[in-house]
């Protein structure tokens, strides 16, 4: 902890324990890794929007926000729009999620904490004209309260939804880059915590677009509360730790502690996250990485059976339900292991086009998705969040039998994306929204962010023609 808050803010212990760490939190406090590694995510999620800029909910929130204007001006990735901070913030988040194919925690509670760029973004775009360097510190805030909570509370496991951390995490990085000071940032955080605890039903059965956009609600409501404690509006004292506080009401008592410092040598929680190579799930990636290297060793007419053996989050949130075994929209198919599998041996290939409405109602793919069976290995389980261990026996009707094995997917933070993998993934997901020329001078901006005066040429560079 790098300082404590003032004694004379009325709020309960964790919130002045969080807004004293992020009133003292510093640019010049990050190490160079760290600095980059956040780079690395921004380029990412940028590249995730933008790759999503054509989906229909994306096009509902963009076609939304405008109506929502005056003020300080927020922009909107990928046009020349403007709208509220806080309506920017719902759709940009809503492009970067709309994939699943942005970073994650492979934590108890899980969940995508660049989700909350677009927090930070529409502070630094509107009300402040912040620098690339204060966006750099408040994500790297975001990331770490985020992350403190989702490494002690299995938020699915307990039936509510990531938001129910996103939405104050949020609130206090778009705080930060508005300069609130620590009473502020305290209240800010408290009228999230109270206000956002959405429920675990969005991920549940078959999904919809909703799923997407969960977050973007979160942190929407998390800039909202920003400018409301700027404006001098207070929060409920207690909202953590009071009577009906969210550690009694929904998480029990979470004592939090071990925040990023470098100065103590504590690294920080952006440098643990996940960058995913394909458009799927956390927990489908081994299983799509081990089909695609085997498919070109065997004939699908001589396949048998598919043996997946992996840990017991998996089996449950990408096999568990009769949905991920049929699934009918975009958002069931990115989350079943068994059509992730199927496509995979099919194509050759994962990306955004393999899980269009075409092609998930291709009648093909269910034969084969019917010889995949999914079981929990219990040595999994056990290493499970330190690993994401995945085993995959390919049986065929000769009798050959191929076998696969991964504990750190591509993309795991012991196996990470080189910086050349994650500029091909955005080149990949921007081609044919982007020009080429558009596409290297993007891609030169976001390397260089944290040199950049304020955001308005990164928003130019981003637009779609």
């Amino acid at each position: 902890m790098q300082a404590a808050a003032p004694d004379d803010i009325v709020v309960d212990a964790t919130a002045k324990y969080l807004s004293g760490y992020a009133a003292a939190l510093d640019y010049r406090d990050l190490p160079a890794d760290t600095v980059h590694e956040t780079r690395r995510r921004i380029l990412d999620s940028v590249g995730c929007a933008l790759g999503a800029f054509a989906a229909e909910p994306c096009r509902i929130a963009r076609e939304l926000a405008p109506a929502v204007h005056g003020g300080a001006a927020a922009r909107i990735l990928g046009t020349g729009q403007a709208t509220s901070p806080d309506m920017a913030a719902f759709a940009n988040t809503a492009m970067i999620r709309y994939l699943d194919c942005n970073d994650s925690f492979v934590s108890p509670g899980g969940g995508h904490p660049s989700d909350m760029l677009p927090a930070v973004l529409a502070a630094a775009s509107g009300a402040s004209g912040a620098s690339g360097r204060a966006v750099i510190a408040a994500l790297v805030l975001a990331y770490e309260i985020y992350g403190q909570f989702a490494e002690r509370f299995a938020t699915r496991e307990k039936g509510w939804d990531q938001g129910v951390f996103i939405g104050p995490a949020s609130a206090c990085a778009a705080g930060k880059v508005l300069g609130l000071p620590e009473d502020q940032l305290a209240h800010a955080m408290s009228m999230t915590a109270v206000s956002q605890v959405p429920l675990g039903q969005t991920r549940v059965g078959e999904l919809s677009t909703w799923k997407g956009c969960a977050t973007a609600v979160a942190v929407r409501n998390g800039v909202f509360a920003a400018l409301l404690a700027r404006a001098g509006m207070e929060g409920p004292p207690e909202p953590f730790e009071g009577r009906y506080g969210l550690f009694d009401q929904v998480t029990g008592a979470l004592d939090l502690d071990g925040f990023g410092n470098a100065a103590a040598g504590v690294p920080f929680k952006i440098t643990d996250t996940s960058i995913k190579y394909f458009p799927v799930q956390i927990h489908t990636q081994a299983g799509a990485a081990m089909a695609l290297e085997m498919r070109d060793e065997f004939d699908l007419d001589d396949l048998e059976r598919i043996r997946i053996g992996t840990y017991a989050v998996a089996v449950r949130n990408a096999a568990g339900e009769p949905e991920k075994w049929d699934p009918q929209t975009r958002e069931t198919a990115d989350h079943s292991l068994p059509y992730v599998v199927a496509a995979a041996l099919t194509d050759g290939a994962l990306t955004p086009a393999s899980f269009d409405e075409k092609r998930i109602g291709d009648p093909a793919l269910r034969p084969l998705m019917r010889k995949v069976e999914v079981g929990e290995d219990p040595e999994a389980t056990r290493n499970y969040p330190a690993q994401q261990r995945a085993r995959m026996e390919i049986e065929l009707r000769s009798g050959r039998r191929l076998r696969r094995a991964a504990d750190y997917p591509k993309g795991h933070g012991r196996n990470p994306l080189s910086d050349a993998e994650l500029e091909q993934k955005f080149l990949g997901l921007t081609a044919g929204v982007l020009s080429p020329s558009r596409q290297r001078s993007l891609l030169a901006r976001l390397w260089r962010f944290d040199e950049l005066e304020n955001l308005d040429g990164l928003f130019e560079a981003a637009r779609v023609e």
